[in-house]
């Protein structure tokens, strides 16, 4: 699989990633040992840049993924991320971006995944309430001990960015980007390419919807939490269907699917950018893969901008955003 450079630290990672988040949560009822195969199919493909967190399960998705890895650790470029806070019965408690818990979170996050050291260690939302020189000090102090060796934020404003940069560079930002989900372009992408840092695209399928997947708001099964998630309801359900309806017109007359068609023009927004779709299944987990091989004229891009333009999609992306983009 072709690579691509995630900021100007070094790090490399194939052009695609996974996302092992719905493998333990979010997205129904999860199947431990078909989640550890689609993860040993990605890497037998050279998908070999997986992302997870601390709080996926809450806390069992790092220790899945380490029991996949551990007898291939070498071949993965390993992501997690730390700084949204959960009790161990799921409830979320806020974010926490004070260096003594930075520490802890890393040393519990080496514990789970069974590892020496992680690839590219996020701060996954921002903490209001710690500056964020704080908390990136903290972080380099564990890429100074080998604990990590790059870092990245997730959900970071622009001016964030900076301070946060200013402090250690940062290779990589993840924030959600899609054909329904574009707020990035006018500020934010802009921002990290000016800095030379990497741009790592979370649910570049907007969690399933334009795949064409889903055609009525009742059709998610039990422990499935898109049904809180404004665009998946009613009336903004029913209007972001014309967005995938578009989508899969557009991906017939290519001869090609609509997460495929969806998944080459994230891939074709620079080079510099990296989606991670994720799946629970290896027939899907392909699909997506073999995007990597649909190219896209100019005025197929070009088609596709015009036909989802920045602000089609019906309501917000989270039911409480305040925790998104500071």
């Amino acid at each position: 699989m072709e690579q691509r450079s995630l900021g100007r630290q070094g790090l490399v990672v194939p052009l695609m990633g996974l996302g092992c988040m719905g493998m333990s949560e979010f997205y129904g009822l999860g199947d431990d040992a078909e989640s550890i195969r689609v993860i040993h199919r990605s890497i037998e493909l050279g998908c070999t840049f997986l992302d997870t967190a601390d709080v996926y399960g809450p806390y069992t998705n790092e220790v899945l993924v380490g029991k996949a890895i551990a007898d291939r650790r070498e071949r993965v470029v390993l992501a997690t991320k730390f700084g949204n806070v959960r009790d161990a019965d799921g409830k979320w408690k806020g974010q926490n971006g004070k260096p003594e818990y930075v520490r802890a979170a890393c040393d519990a996050s080496l514990k789970r995944l069974n590892v020496d050291h992680i690839d590219l260690y996020y701060q996954h939302r921002v903490d209001k309430n710690t500056p964020i020189e704080d908390t990136v000090g903290a972080m380099a102090e564990l890429v100074n001990a080998g604990k990590v060796r790059y870092l990245g934020l997730s959900e970071a404003a622009p001016a964030t960015i900076r301070r946060a940069h200013a402090v250690h560079p940062i290779s990589a930002l993840q924030t959600e980007y899609s054909l329904w989900q574009r707020d990035c372009e006018p500020e934010i992408l802009p921002t990290v390419r000016e800095l030379g840092i990497g741009f790592v695209a979370y649910s570049p399928l907007g969690r399933g919807f334009l795949t064409g997947a889903f055609t009525t708001p009742d059709g998610f099964g039990p422990g499935d939490y898109r049904p809180g998630h404004p665009r998946f309801q009613g009336d903004n359900f029913r209007a972001n269907l014309a967005i995938v309806n578009t989508i899969e017109a557009m991906a017939a007359a290519k001869g090609v699917t609509a997460a495929q068609l969806a998944l080459a023009w994230v891939l074709a927004r620079g080079t510099d950018i990296v989606p991670i779709p994720g799946t629970k299944k290896r027939h899907w987990l392909e699909q997506n893969i073999a995007a990597a091989d649909v190219e896209l004229s100019g005025p197929e891009i070009a088609a596709l901008d015009a036909a989802v333009p920045r602000g089609t999609a019906r309501g917000e992306r989270y039911a409480d955003m305040s925790a998104v983009n500071r």
